[in-house]
């Protein structure tokens, strides 16, 4: 995969761990929003922001790895988050899973309500090599 981080002063400069912008080229991959269930138990993980951002992108992860790809392909994510005043503790954990330099464009956006009334749900475009 080619991956180039687009980053221009005549915009704002980022406020986390994500780009202004990537281009990327190779196989479209498009992961459906995750949310904080334990695909062992079946179980919500009902935690603080932190314990359930964690599990929903362990769970994105998995499912971008089942394509044959990494976080490190992952070119775009949306992060909803039941209150916004979660986050600064969502975007700590989230800055653990995406480490690279080239961290992926990213929104994030306050949800009235999200699937069985959790805290976070996070969803991407990955392309795959």
């Amino acid at each position: 995969m080619n991956k180039t981080v687009i980053q221009t002063d005549q915009a704002p400069a980022p406020v986390g761990p994500y780009s202004q912008a990537i281009a990327a080229t190779g196989t479209m991959l498009f992961v459906a929003g995750q949310i904080p269930l334990d695909a062992k138990t079946g179980e919500l993980n009902t935690g603080d922001i932190a314990a359930q951002t964690k599990l929903a992108l362990s769970n994105l992860q998995a499912v971008v790895e089942a394509a044959g790809a990494t976080l490190d392909h992952v070119v775009k994510t949306t992060v909803f988050l039941a209150d916004m005043n979660e986050f600064a503790a969502m975007n700590a954990v989230y800055a653990e899973f995406f480490t690279s330099d080239q961290p992926p464009a990213r929104a994030c956006v306050e949800a009235a309500r999200l699937p069985k009334d959790v805290r976070v749900e996070v969803e991407c475009i990955a392309v795959v090599p």
